[in-house]
């Protein structure tokens, strides 16, 4: 009976895995592959401009799950139409190898007041980091660092993606995006969906903000 028992729960962990299988990267041989992502993202992730995500240091599997789904139609991003078209898996699981193992720079936080729907003006960073320490107990906002650890550095290993340091702009893009269900691709249990539907207009703001300058001792960087 234990074995059965086992071996049931061995099948289950690996149909539980399955979604998530992907090709060993190679980052070596990613560095050559990606040379066409230099135009928006920098040759090492860190693009220049607010326009276009870094991608710097954002976990292998994520960055692997983002580019099979923009290739195959999950995820909907403009800007890289057919860019992707002729790379196959292993190509993917190269390029997303070499983006991880790059280093992040952060773009930093900044002093502003927003204004809740109460009408009430409040410390925009203050507000951020409560969020995404505490989360919105009213709402039922749970605490961002959950998944994306109290320094902002993600969980590789579940593939949630590194926050700190991103540009506050993608960030906000982003969590609206999943807010109004344009971006989709968080997976059967809509994980992003439902947090980001609670969260306002001005919270979305805060937090993308405070993120934007979390650096990996847990402080924010101005």
């Amino acid at each position: 009976m234990n074995s059965i028992i086992r071996n049931a729960t061995l099948v289950l962990g690996l149909i539980a895995m399955a979604p998530f299988t992907q090709a060993a990267g190679d980052a070596q041989a990613g560095q050559a592959k990606a040379t066409a992502c230099a135009a928006c993202h920098n040759t090492d992730g860190n693009s220049l401009a607010s326009t276009f995500p870094k991608i710097a240091g954002l976990g292998e599997k994520y960055l692997y799950k983002q580019l099979r789904d923009i290739k195959d139609g999950e995820r909907s991003v403009p800007e890289m139409t057919g860019q992707l078209d002729h790379f196959n898996d292993q190509d993917l699981a190269d390029i997303a190898a070499f983006f991880a193992a790059q280093s992040i720079q952060l773009s930093g936080s900044e002093a502003f007041s927003v204004m809740l729907n109460n009408g009430d003006n409040v410390d925009g960073l203050m507000l951020g980091r409560k969020i995404f320490r505490s989360g919105n107990k009213e709402s039922g906002v749970p605490a961002c660092m959950g998944c994306h650890s109290p320094t902002g550095k993600g969980n590789e290993p579940a593939g949630y993606p590194r926050l700190s340091g991103q540009y506050a702009q993608y960030i906000e893009k982003q969590l609206t995006a999943f807010r109004e269900g344009s971006r989709a691709n968080d997976g059967v249990n809509r994980t992003m969906r439902t947090v980001a539907k609670q969260l306002s207009n001005a919270e979305i703001k805060a937090l993308a903000n405070y993120v934007a300058g979390l650096t990996d001792a847990g402080s924010e960087s101005k």
